[in-house]
């Protein structure tokens, strides 16, 4: 409990039941009489209380039992924690302010690769699509990601043929066997799919920027960077189930794509 939350009474009241400040005796008219030391102990707590110095921590120090040396310490690197979290904040809204929101959610990385797009073009559900994705395999998966959005608010054609897909692959719920034929025949489809995306993206050049972030990122690597998953392995990897039968038109895809010696791996989500 912090003094300013208090009244100044109420919080005097409070010092005297956690032994903060000492208790007077009273006078014959039944009224404390605070004496000098009080007043300068009263306005030690004031002031260590601005500095963001805990009553327990305050107690502690003026018992002798911890070195205020120490709690200042760690009060100055928590205060630097929170000066960070809060220029962090500030970054966040002056990006939403700039770019725009919702798409200021997402890295510059990825906005960079957008930037492609009229404005409008990028449908809510790739927007959400692309959160995941960044979240899940970072900015670089999404911005390789938004390259495939690009080309489908592009083409007509290929937006058609991915909603239908996605329906079909929607309703390979637990009722579905995983044996199903409905889920070799989707696979087939999806991957007939995939490879006509990945070509669309070649034809706009899409992809010697996505070479270019690829070799960037793998200029710098880092311990939390695995090795590029396959699309089968980004589903285990997902915040949500899929059905055993979808999890497996999935996993064919994969494997049909590698028979065509196309790469899908590097297009997380897509």
């Amino acid at each position: 409990m912090r003094p300013s939350s208090l009244g100044p009474r109420r919080a005097i009241r409070h010092y005297h039941q956690i032994g903060l400040l000492p208790e007077p005796e009273r006078g014959v008219d039944g009224r404390r009489r605070y004496g000098y030391d009080d007043m300068i102990r009263l306005l030690w707590v004031r002031k260590m209380a601005d500095a963001g110095i805990s009553l327990d921590d305050m107690r502690a120090a003026f018992e002798g039992t911890r070195d205020i040396g120490e709690m200042l310490g760690r009060l100055a690197q928590t205060l630097a924690a929170q000066e960070a979290d809060i220029s962090r904040q500030r970054a966040a809204v002056q990006r939403l302010q700039a770019v725009g929101s919702p798409l200021g959610l997402l890295s510059e990385l990825v906005t960079d690769r957008l930037a492609h797009l009229p404005p409008g073009a990028l449908r809510p559900a790739d927007l959400d699509a692309l959160l995941v994705t960044e979240r899940i395999f970072g900015p670089l998966g999404a911005a390789v990601q938004a390259s495939v959005f690009i080309v489908l608010a592009t083409d007509p054609d290929l937006r058609a043929e991915q909603e239908r897909l996605d329906a079909a692959e929607a309703a390979l719920d637990d009722s579905v066997d995983p044996e199903d034929p409905r889920v070799e025949e989707l696979a087939v489809q999806r991957c007939a799919h995939q490879i006509a995306l990945d070509r669309a993206v070649e034809s706009a050049g899409l992809d010697a920027a996505e070479e270019q972030l690829f070799e960037i990122d793998d200029a710098e690597p880092t311990e939390e960077k695995g090795p590029r998953m396959s699309a089968f392995e980004a589903v285990t990897k997902m915040p949500y189930d899929w059905s055993p039968a979808r999890k497996r038109c999935v996993e064919r895809m994969t494997q049909l794509l590698a028979e065509t010696h196309w790469q899908p791996t590097e297009r997380p989500g897509s």
